[in-house]
């Protein structure tokens, strides 16, 4: 099994959740975080004085799913996520070990 996780653009969660959907995956877990990378952070103007933003409002989506799906998935994230500019954010695909389902107690793909 593969962890694919993504971090993007908030504007992109649907888009990516309905891609995911429309190839029958059914699961996944968002959460908004904060970060940086080459986009670095920008300066604004509040109540007439400049502060730098130095790290980023994103969301991080992850999805656990079969090891011959995970290249279908990080497919489907990059495109519904890509808008072209700088910012889009990034995939990383690592092993997930073992999945448990609490309810039935399922193990491995089955959980999934």
């Amino acid at each position: 099994m593969k962890m694919v996780m993504a971090v993007l653009k908030h504007f992109k969660v649907d888009d990516v959740r309905s891609a995911l959907v429309g190839a029958g995956i059914v699961g996944m877990t968002v959460t908004e975080v904060k970060g940086f990378g080459r986009q670095k952070g920008h300066v604004e103007l509040y109540r007439g004085a400049h502060y730098e933003v130095q790290f980023l409002p994103k969301v991080k989506i992850e999805v656990a799913v079969p090891d011959e799906r995970a290249e279908e998935v990080v497919g489907l994230i990059a495109s519904a996520a890509r808008t072209g500019e700088i910012g889009d954010g990034k995939i990383f695909v690592y092993g997930l070990e073992e999945a448990v389902r609490i309810r039935t107690g399922e193990k491995g793909d089955g959980a999934l």
